[in-house]
C-alpha cells in the first residue's frame, strides 16, 4: 500500500492471482499521484471491501473464481456509486466481447493485460496505459465523489486547486446539411458510441465514418454491437472497399483509416503508418482524409475520451466549412479529446451525450440539399 500521499487517487486491484495483483499494484504506485489502497482476489472480495476503502477506481479482472468481474460490476457501482471501474484482460475475442458488454454496463474504460506475468513485468506500454487511464478516470470520480474523507488531514502542498472553468467560444454552424458523418472517441467511446448510434433512427443517406482508440478484435466486437444497436449495417473497414450511403465503418484496431476519391467512389485504405497522437488507429488521419473529398459538408463529433487526437483533423475540418460538435464536459468520462476541440474554437455546439442524437436527426434530414 502507498504510504501518505495524501491527494493520491485510491485505487482497488481486484485479479485472481496474486502475482499479477502485486505486479498491476507496483506498477500504480510508481506513479505519486496514485495510491493502491485495496487489493483483492475475486469480486465478492472486492464489494465487501469497496465502501471501506474510498476507492476511486477499480482495476476489475474478468475471469475470476466465487465471483467474475462481470458480475461483480454493478455490485460495485451500486456499493460506491461514481467509482469509475476499468476492466482488465488478455485480448481474446471472449474477454473483448465481455469488457464491451461491461462498459455497456457502466464501467468507463478497459486495458488489455498482457497474457503471462512475465510479459506484463517487461511491458511498458502497458504500464502507461494503465496509469495515464487511472489516473483520468480518478480525476472524473474525484469530482463526482468529492475527496476522500478517510485520507486522514491534507497537506496545503498536497491539495489540488480547482482548476478554472474552461472558456467556449462557439462559431457559427455550417449552413448546408452534410454528405458525411465523423466520429472520433476514446475512453468511454464505446458507451458514448452505442448511445448516440442507437438513438440515431430514421433514413440515412450518408456514410458515417468512426475511429475509436480500441485494439484490434475490439474494433471488430464494437462493429457488431453497433450493427445490432444502430439497425443499419456497420463493419470494421477493410482496404479498397467502396464507401455505401447508410453504412458504419469502424477504423480496424492498430490500423489508421483513410478514404479516398476514386473514379468508382469513394474508397477506403487502411494501413499501418506510425501513430499519431500515440494512437492508431487515429482521429487526425481520418478527418483529413475525408475533409478532402467532403469538404464543407463533412460533419464531425468528437466524442469522450483523453488526450487531443482529433483536434488538428477538426482544424482542417472548421477551415473548410464543415462543422464540429462535442460532447460536454459533465458526460464525457474524460474531457480531453473533445475539450480540445471546444477549448480552440472549432465548436458550432458543445452538448451532453443524450442531446446528440436529437442534434444530428434534423441535420442528417438536410443531406438532400
Amino acid at each position: 500500500m502507498s504510504a501518505n500521499r495524501d491527494s493520491a487517487y485510491r485505487v482497488m486491484v481486484v485479479d485472481d492471482s496474486a502475482v499479477i495483483r502485486g505486479l498491476l499494484s507496483r506498477a500504480l504506485e510508481e506513479d505519486p499521484e496514485i495510491a493502491v489502497v485495496s487489493s483483492v482476489a475475486n469480486g465478492q472480495m472486492a464489494v465487501s471491501s469497496i465502501a471501506r476503502s474510498e476507492v476511486e477506481v477499480v482495476v476489475l479482472d474478468i475471469e475470476m473464481p466465487v465471483m467474475d468481474g462481470l458480475t461483480a460490476l454493478p455490485k460495485l457501482l451500486e456499493a460506491r456509486p461514481g467509482v469509475q471501474v476499468v476492466m482488465a484482460s488478455t485480448l481474446t475475442r471472449k474477454n473483448a466481447d465481455i469488457s464491451l458488454k461491461a462498459m455497456r454496463a457502466g464501467a468507463a474504460d478497459y486495458v488489455t493485460k498482457p497474457s503471462s506475468s512475465s510479459e506484463l513485468t517487461s511491458a511498458d506500454s502497458f504500464k502507461r496505459e494503465l496509469v495515464a487511464k487511472v489516473k483520468a478516470l480518478g480525476a472524473n470520480a474525484r469530482r463526482r465523489l468529492g475527496p476522500p474523507k478517510s485520507a486522514g488531514p491534507v497537506r496545503a502542498a498536497a491539495v489540488r486547486p480547482a482548476p478554472a472553468p474552461r472558456q467556449v467560444t462557439l462559431r457559427r454552424p455550417p449552413m448546408m446539411g452534410p454528405r458525411a458523418l465523423a466520429i472520433g472517441s476514446s475512453t468511454g467511446g464505446p458507451q458514448a458510441l452505442l448511445k448516440v448510434l442507437g438513438e440515431l433512427k430514421g433514413p440515412l443517406d450518408i456514410p458515417i465514418f468512426i475511429t475509436q482508440h480500441m485494439p484490434a478484435t475490439f474494433t471488430t466486437l464494437l462493429a457488431e454491437h453497433i450493427a445490432r444497436v444502430s439497425g443499419r449495417p456497420a463493419r470494421e473497414a477493410s482496404e479498397g472497399e467502396t464507401v455505401m450511403p447508410g453504412t458504419i465503418y469502424v477504423a480496424p484496431g492498430d490500423w489508421h483509416m483513410r478514404a479516398e476519391q476514386s473514379a468508382g467512389g469513394v474508397k477506403l485504405h487502411v494501413d499501418q503508418s506510425p501513430p499519431e497522437n500515440f494512437c492508431r488507429p487515429s482521429v487526425d488521419p481520418m478527418l483529413r482524409s475525408l475533409v478532402q473529398i467532403y469538404g464543407s459538408r463533412l460533419l464531425t463529433v468528437i466524442l469522450t475520451g483523453m488526450g487531443s487526437d482529433g483536434l488538428k483533423g477538426c482544424q482542417a475540418v472548421v477551415a473548410a466549412g464543415g462543422g464540429v460538435v462535442a460532447q460536454d464536459e459533465a458526460s464525457s468520462v474524460v474531457w480531453g479529446m473533445p475539450g480540445a476541440v471546444a477549448t480552440n474554437g472549432l465548436c458550432y455546439a458543445v452538448l451532453p451525450l443524450d442531446r446528440i442524437a436529437d442534434h444530428l436527426k434534423p441535420l442528417l434530414a438536410r443531406t438532400a440539399a
